[in-house]
């Protein structure tokens, strides 16, 4: 996981979700207004306090669980702001509204793709030479992950029913009841029936290194300031989905950005953990918790935002463009590649990155 320490309460940890707590009364309370400058710089600088405290809470909640349990919950909770801040941006409406879950999950897979697993892999080959981990554990995630991937993302544009990029009511039920499907047996095979292949191997000659359990009091703390901090980084990412769409229209970038800046705020903190978790040598855990955000990324976030665009009305743009879907099946091969030895160096690692790159490039510049 990604902090040994455990057993206190930091103060950043709880302060952070009632100072954006603070805010919001006041905000929806009519104290404050909400074109403010001032109010929106606060809430920028409190919606990362707020989605730092919520990872940090669903650690402790992840510790005490145990693995893999650990990397499923972090997976979940991460998911949940990102939903939350998709759904945001989707009701307020504006360029671009359609499309924004589909930019973001696009994103978020290949920030964890490329960028996260590209990190993981450069930085603890670097300092390890050469990493293990589970090639079933890994050979399990790709499966579900590529399925998924194309069923959200390339389909929608080959369907006859509805034009392209967009399903049909009845097809976007039928692909988002297939995702949540998927994700459920992914789950289940992680956590229960093969959990096993999901364990980090520690090397005979390298000493155990446990995790201890967190105190009581302070996993209570966590349970109840782990959904206080969700709710948080939903309401305030209500409050700035205006000011970040004029941020990247003011930058001359597209709209498609905006799903790129939500993927990299949503992603930051779980990216850090897997990255500090490769350079301690336990690659397994880095990929259990990459693999994890990118399946739960498409498995739950496209159910929930067809759920919510179906009872609303709206419609919901799920295929990528002909530049984007090369970059997603170039990922999903050269993963593949990369993820199916057991071992890995620094090589795979900056074709990863190399790709990261030329997506960035090809976001901003269509």
């Amino acid at each position: 996981m990604a902090s040994h320490q455990h057993d206190t309460v930091p103060p950043w940890t709880w302060i952070a979700p009632v100072l954006a707590s603070l805010l919001l009364i006041l905000k929806y309370g009519g104290v404050l207004d909400a074109s403010s400058p001032a109010l929106q710089v606060a809430a920028a600088i409190l919606i990362f306090g707020a989605v730092f405290a919520s990872v940090h809470h669903a650690d402790i909640m992840a510790v005490w669980l145990g693995d893999p349990y650990g990397a499923i919950l972090l997976a979940v909770a991460v998911t949940v702001i990102e939903v939350a801040l998709i759904i945001s941006v989707q009701f307020a409406g504006g360029p671009g509204a359609e499309t924004i879950a589909r930019d973001t999950v696009f994103s978020a897979v290949m920030i964890v793709l490329n960028l996260v697993v590209g990190l993981c892999l450069v930085l603890g080959a670097s300092r390890h030479f050469e990493q293990r981990f589970q090639l079933e554990g890994a050979v399990a995630g790709l499966t579900v992950l590529g399925p998924l991937a194309v069923l959200a993302m390339v389909l929608p544009n080959y369907t006859l029913e509805a034009p392209g990029p967009y399903y049909s009511r009845v097809q976007l039920i039928y692909v988002g009841a297939a995702s949540l499907v998927l994700w459920a047996c992914f789950i289940f095979v992680q956590a229960v029936r093969h959990r096993d292949y999901f364990l980090d191997v520690i090397p005979d000659d390298e000493p155990a290194d446990p995790i201890p359990k967190p105190p009581a009091r302070v996993t209570s703390a966590s349970a109840i300031l782990l959904p206080v901090s969700l709710a948080c980084v939903v309401l305030l990412g209500k409050v700035l989905s205006y000011p970040v769409e004029r941020a990247v229209a003011w930058a001359g970038l597209p709209s498609a950005f905006v799903g790129v800046v939500i993927a990299m705020l949503v992603l930051l903190p779980e990216g850090l953990a897997s990255i500090r978790e490769a350079l301690r040598n336990r690659l397994q855990n880095s990929l259990n918790l990459a693999g994890g955000s990118a399946i739960a990324s498409i498995g739950l976030t496209i159910p929930s935002v067809a759920a919510a665009s179906l009872i609303d009305g709206r419609r919901l743009a799920l295929g990528l463009s002909p530049e984007n879907m090369v970059l997603l099946l170039l990922t999903l091969f050269v993963a593949t590649l990369s993820l199916g030895t057991g071992r890995t160096t620094v090589l795979q690692g900056f074709v990863h990155l190399v790709i990261f790159a030329i997506f960035l490039l090809v976001t901003a510049i269509p």
